[in-house]
């Protein structure tokens, strides 16, 4: 294999219609980079919720406390995984606080809300970064171990929402759903 002498140069200053669709770009860029800080603040498409730091064995014993005081049930999955045949179903009180917990492979634990009453949902992981999103409806969060995200719900309809993990996070990672029924 010979190698042969670049004969012209590889770089040659825009001319014509590149520089125009250059000019585009750059304005471009210009203007979503000042529209930026107004999504931010006015666009409504961030989280208004808060976020704490917090140990996850902390954030499990706070989840698993309310559990306890607030079960009302079993929820068993209708296609079972060996991940989470069964969940613990538990309403919180209207106005209370809930908490949800991100792990492999399952969402825990299944709640049932009102509609119409607000509630602060506490969600964290344990292990990985997961992602929550709540279908139907286009809500995506982050779940990150160390951090409790609280997030001010107030369902407005109600139905079955299933939850989905969109944060690739190993093998069970497919079969990592969670509910929320509203009443």
């Amino acid at each position: 294999m010979s190698l042969r002498p670049l004969t012209s140069p590889w770089f040659h200053a825009p001319a014509g219609h590149e520089k125009l669709w250059l000019g585009v770009a750059i304005l471009w860029c210009f203007v979503m980079s000042l529209m930026m800080p107004y999504w931010h603040f006015r666009g409504k498409q961030n989280s208004s919720g808060e976020a704490y730091a917090v140990m996850p064995a902390d954030f499990l014993a706070r989840t698993e406390k309310f559990v306890e005081a607030n079960r009302v049930g079993t929820f068993k999955n209708p296609t079972p995984n060996a991940f989470a045949a069964e969940l613990p179903l538990v309403e919180p009180p209207a106005g209370g606080d809930a908490y949800l917990v991100g792990r492999m492979w399952q969402w825990y634990p299944a709640l049932r809300l009102r509609q119409g009453e607000t509630y602060r949902i506490h969600l964290s992981a344990l292990d990985l970064q997961h992602g929550f999103s709540l279908q139907p409806l286009n809500m995506n969060f982050q779940a990150v171990p160390g951090y409790d995200h609280v997030l001010t719900l107030t369902p407005t309809s109600k139905g079955e929402f299933t939850i989905v993990c969109n944060e690739f996070c190993g093998i069970g990672h497919h079969a990592m759903t969670g509910k929320i029924f509203v009443e």
